[in-house]
């Protein structure tokens, strides 16, 4: 059974460029052998991830993630059994979010990921991905 994970968490420390290459590299090998698909998008303090794959493995993964102390407030948004993939090529996509996005202040200068639904914060993860942001390349 496919599953997709969606969850919010605020960074523990500064996002630096080092810290989110370590979160990629480690993200897209441990996925791509375990056969888990996602995206990551982060910046402005906070990191929004999605995760999709065998139940068992999403959990397992999400559970790992919740020890993780680069991040806190770890908080899942929404938790939804799939029938297909929605980032089926990529093993961890990556989307940056710079302090001064402007197609994010502008379109959604309310934009509060602990408060808004789930279904809200995968549309903004489509959205960020199809703005031509800063995205690295798939890893099968």
């Amino acid at each position: 059974m496919l599953v997709r994970i969606l969850y919010v968490s605020r960074a523990a420390g500064p996002q630096t460029g080092t810290v989110t290459a370590n979160i990629l590299a480690a993200a897209q090998a441990y996925n791509s052998a375990h056969g888990v698909s996602g995206v990551l998008c982060q910046g402005q303090g906070l990191y929004l991830q999605v995760l999709e794959g065998e139940r068992g493995e999403v959990n397992r993964l999400y559970a790992h993630l919740l020890q993780d102390r680069r991040h806190h407030d770890v908080q899942m948004l929404a938790f939804d059994e799939i029938g297909q993939r929605r980032y089926p090529d990529w093993s961890m996509a990556h989307v940056s979010l710079p302090d001064d996005d402007a197609m994010i202040r502008m379109q959604h200068p309310e934009f509060d990921p602990y408060s808004a639904t789930g279904a809200f914060v995968l549309q903004l993860v489509d959205e960020l991905l199809a703005g031509g942001h800063r995205i690295t390349a798939p890893a099968k």
